[in-house]
């Protein structure tokens, strides 16, 4: 495993913290350095370039950050609590201060991890009554949600197409690693073949209005069962990735349920949305969209796999989880 660059190996010793917190942990994405230090969290992005995302100048962190803060509040808006420096004065880095600003970072209240959805459903803690209740908070975010004739475009047959290509162009290089190229090939074709088919269907969805600027990212990990619900960590880098089709966005959800083997709970989150937002042609929209969603997952995890600050064994991880996704985006086909 790579050694951590200066600026966090600073920032994982409590004195470099105003609450100086008496334990510090440290986390991963392959965007992001997430740092748990006692009731607060301090999120660190890296300076990359992905295709997708571009965080390689201190001005667009910065920015990336502050749109992080303001798209979050949306639907957890106690938790996002601003963006803050990291600076160094006479050789000591510090959070926030006076002296030189080395970087930024969203500062946010720590959230219980016992409380996460996806813990719970490993504990076998979860009703439908709660997936009913993500369901209405959901429907009332996406009613108000902005879109306009910009916005609509990404509904448009054109650009679900260039997200799909993308998907499969972005993941050739893993075929053989964590997709075999049979399963490439039958998820490409089933793909192709279903835009092809149904260029009546998305073009209703926009005339229907039902493309917003979304959440992006709603799985299991991003809801937590806590002072009401709190749906966090949505998408700032790329608004493509969070302009969608509602349908999308609930689909990612209900793959991320059937992933847990909780069909049960897929089904009442779905029939949940369908009754709070009345969106009654959401059903001819479901399977593809929960198979786009979790081939994206499976994109994802390749791309963790390649991140040169994880270890063999996280590295590893991310390979198999990658090929658990792919296999239950193929499902999907059936």
């Amino acid at each position: 495993m790579a050694q951590y660059p200066e600026l966090i190996e600073a920032l994982l010793k409590s004195g470099a913290y105003p609450e100086a917190p008496p334990k510090i942990e440290l986390m991963q994405t392959q965007m992001s350095f997430v740092i748990l230090a006692g009731e607060y969290v301090y999120k660190i992005k890296k300076p990359v370039n992905l295709g997708y995302l571009d965080y390689t100048t201190l001005d667009k962190r910065k920015h990336m950050c502050q749109k992080e803060v303001v798209l979050n509040r949306r639907l957890c808006p106690d938790t996002y609590l601003g963006v803050f420096p990291v600076t160094q004065k006479d050789g000591v880095i510090s959070l926030g201060g006076t002296g030189e600003i080395l970087e930024y970072t969203v500062k946010m209240r720590y959230l219980p991890q016992s409380r996460m959805l996806n813990v719970l459903l490993k504990k076998n803690e979860v009703s439908e009554g709660m997936l009913t209740s993500v369901a209405e908070k959901l429907a009332g975010f996406h009613r108000n949600a902005d879109t306009n004739s910009y916005i609509n475009t990404f509904g448009s047959l054109e650009a679900v197409k260039v997200n799909t290509d993308e998907n499969f162009r972005q993941t050739e290089k893993y075929i053989g690693i964590t997709i075999t190229s049979k399963s490439f090939d039958r998820l490409k074709t089933y793909s192709a073949d279903f835009t092809s088919h149904n260029s009546d269907l998305f073009n209703d969805r926009i005339t229907n209005g039902k493309i917003k600027d979304c959440h992006g990212d709603l799985h299991a990990d991003h809801v937590c069962f806590v002072d009401g619900i709190c749906i966090y960590d949505c998408i700032e880098f790329n608004d493509r990735f969070r302009y969608c089709d509602t349908a999308s966005e609930v689909a990612f959800l209900a793959m991320d349920l059937d992933r847990y083997n909780r069909a049960d709970l897929s089904r009442s989150f779905v029939n949940g949305y369908i009754a709070y937002s009345q969106d009654n042609n959401l059903e001819k929209l479901l399977n593809f969209y929960k198979c786009y969603r979790a081939y994206v997952r499976g994109k994802v995890e390749c791309f963790k796999s390649d991140d040169p600050y994880i270890s063999e064994q996280e590295r590893q991880q991310a390979k198999n989880t990658a090929a658990g996704y792919f296999n239950l985006a193929e499902s999907y086909v059936e």
